[in-house]
């Protein structure tokens, strides 16, 4: 980890803290973006939280709940910038700020159009210091999928191929053999639970026959992503367990294609060129 030489040790190590908690939303907190706070008394930690689900209470206020008094004069470190709008809760500034809170650094500035800066000026005219970009690199990994949407407006996409290291993914034949191992199986389910949707195509539909789903092997809760296929002739339409499960399934078809009654799915026509 790289140190920022205008903030002091401290201020990296709570960043950090907050950091990994943001982390614990990695599965449940989406549409929204993941977000780790830490209220800290000089070295010292008096209150920390994360955001969990889109509609619950955000991550500073989880923090303020457990630091309670001692939040007055502390500082908060927040891996994304509070939220200055109201929405299905309330300003996290207007928490901070009537908290006693008297400095906040932030990993990030949110580039959602209604806070972009806004909680930032809100705070400063309070009278609360302000300081951002503290382990910011960090803070945008954690949160790849939200920025793409909010700075350019489509989301944000991972191929997973399972290879041989020469390259192939199949026999010259075309045979498909298992070559994944239990670890990149299992690696594979996190990054499914992290993901908005799972897009394949008509032909691994038609030769696979996959769930797309996310077996993640313990409790662990997630929200189970989009299943997408493209499949612009509907040919998959018939092979079922893509729709098994708990998880909504969107098929992409050309406008042509003749849509089935009563198919537990929904349905997209887009132009093929």
């Amino acid at each position: 980890m790289s140190v920022n030489p205008s903030f002091s040790t401290i201020d990296h190590a709570h960043m950090a803290q907050a950091l990994r908690l943001a982390a614990h939303g990695l599965y449940t907190a989406r549409p929204n973006p993941v977000v780790g706070c830490v209220i800290a008394q000089g070295a010292m930690m008096v209150g920390e939280g994360w955001h969990a689900r889109a509609g619950e209470p955000h991550a500073e206020i989880h923090a303020l709940e457990q630091a309670g008094e001692r939040a007055r004069g502390a500082t908060a470190y927040v891996t994304l910038e509070p939220c200055v709008h109201m929405g299905r809760t309330g300003p996290c500034t207007d928490a901070l700020i009537a908290a006693g809170v008297t400095r906040v650094v932030a990993a990030l500035r949110d580039p959602f159009p209604k806070v972009d800066g806004a909680g930032f000026e809100k705070l400063r005219a309070a009278g609360v210091e302000v300081e951002s970009g503290l382990m910011e690199a960090q803070a945008q990994a954690l949160n790849r999928g939200f920025l793409s949407r909010m700075q350019r407006g489509r989301p944000w996409l991972r191929v997973k191929l399972a290879t041989s290291l020469d390259g192939r993914t199949a026999l010259a034949n075309g045979d498909s053999k298992w070559i994944s191992g239990p670890a990149s199986r299992l690696d594979v389910q996190r990054w499914r639970a992290r993901a908005g949707a799972l897009m394949t195509g008509a032909g691994t539909v038609l030769v696979d026959d996959p769930q797309l789903s996310v077996r993640l092997g313990d409790d662990t809760p997630f929200l189970p992503p989009l299943r997408v296929v493209l499949d612009p002739g509907l040919a998959t339409i018939h092979r079922g367990r893509v729709r098994e499960g708990g998880a909504p399934t969107l098929y992409v078809h050309a406008p042509d294609a003749r849509v089935p009654r009563g198919v537990d799915a929904d349905m997209v026509a887009v132009p093929v060129r």
